[in-house]
């Protein structure tokens, strides 16, 4: 696997940096508890958007800064880090506009989740196809007792989770610790605290081992084909892998198949 270097740090608030083939994104607020104001919103999905669109990138870790926020929600100080700054009447915002909310990411992504996770950042975490835990992580969605409704988790956990224990999530407020969440399947591991990136970084190079245009592939047919029936979700993943049988990386697994060698994947 060739190394494409380092890149980065973009952005304040939430900053974007790639080493080799793993960019991570970390919400960069950590004396208010890495909450969401209207800087991180800008910096968070233009981080986002960068991953998308850096080539060299294959997977993403997100994470907090500091020993004790994953991410505390949205900064109630400052609107504009949930509604974000576009203008129009509230039935023409386009509510997918940033990860959280359903930006379709189809490179894998992990959550390091360092510390308390809260509220956006829940939702993002949620959002990721891996969460890896610290052992002093814990979890909530404190909205409803604020007299706030959640919607995009409220979409996205009955998905993931048993519906009640979607629904203690949602309903209650409460906080959860990181054993409870590995139980209930919202956590995939959990680590000690001091060997959380690193657990995460051994993930992700786990995960660039594989062909970067056939792991995209698979995870948007997975992604697509819930909603889909039988005989849609296979047609349209046998057109997704007539795509990916023409890119020069399937050529490049037949041949170091052949060969019996590591191939060298270019993502194209």
């Amino acid at each position: 696997m060739n190394d494409t270097g380092q890149d980065g740090p973009y952005g304040e608030a939430a900053t974007y940096e790639r080493n080799g083939h793993i960019a991570t994104i970390t919400y960069n607020r950590p004396e208010a508890a890495n909450t969401v104001n209207g800087t991180m919103r800008h910096d968070l999905n233009n981080a986002w958007n960068r991953f998308m669109g850096d080539d060299a990138a294959w997977v993403a870790i997100v994470t907090g800064a500091g020993d004790r926020t994953f991410c505390g929600g949205a900064d109630l100080r400052d609107p504009e880090g949930s509604t974000g700054d576009f203008a129009g009447t509230f039935w023409e915002i386009p509510t997918v506009n940033s990860f959280e909310s359903g930006l379709e990411v189809f490179k894998p992504t992990i959550a390091a989740v360092n510390g308390a996770c809260v509220g956006y950042g829940l939702t993002a975490a949620v959002a990721c196809d891996f969460v890896v835990a610290s052992e002093n992580a814990t979890f909530s969605w404190p909205e409803v007792t604020i007299g706030i409704p959640t919607i995009v988790g409220a979409i996205r956990l009955p998905r993931k989770l048993a519906w009640s224990d979607a629904m203690e999530l949602l309903l209650t407020g409460e906080s959860i610790s990181a054993q409870r969440a590995l139980d209930i399947g919202l956590v995939w591991r959990i680590t000690p605290h001091d060997r959380l990136l690193a657990e995460a970084h051994t993930l992700a190079d786990r995960l660039c081992r594989a062909a970067p245009l056939a792991a995209r592939a698979t995870k948007e047919v997975a992604v697509r084909s819930r909603d889909m029936g039988w005989t849609e979700a296979v047609r349209f993943g046998e057109t997704m892998r007539h795509v990916a049988n023409a890119t020069d990386d399937a050529s490049e697994g037949r041949a170091a198949w052949r060969e019996k060698r590591p191939p060298e994947w270019r993502g194209s």
